[in-house]
């Protein structure tokens, strides 16, 4: 489950690349970077590395993070959008985050 939540977070990035060019280049470029890298810690999770949880831990919170920053403060060269909250593929990519940060702390409680 925890890699196909992953992998599901770098596919709604790599939806909304396209759209995301207009707001900054640089934009663009990392939501398909997110996507490449989602895949290969879905792949790792799939094949059981623990180094793959770590990464998509780092994806899912720098996700977040980015996420509730273009909402509030703004992104470089790109102002703040605070009437986006609910946007569809931007819940849809903060559920599937905040499940994987919940499984990944999950995962590292039992394994202590």
């Amino acid at each position: 489950m925890s890699a196909l939540l992953i992998l599901s977070v770098g596919f709604i990035h790599v939806i909304d690349a396209k759209d995301s060019f207009s707001d900054a280049t640089y934009k663009g470029w990392l939501f398909y970077a997110n996507g490449v890298v989602s895949l290969i810690a879905a792949y790792g999770i799939y094949r059981q590395n623990s180094w793959a949880w770590n990464l998509g831990f780092i994806i899912a919170i720098f996700s977040l993070a980015g996420y509730i920053a273009s909402r509030t403060i703004g992104l470089p060269l790109i102002p703040a959008e605070p009437d986006n909250w609910f946007e569809p593929l931007g819940v849809a990519a903060m559920a599937t985050e905040v499940l994987f940060v919940i499984i990944f702390y999950e995962r590292k409680m039992k394994r202590q």
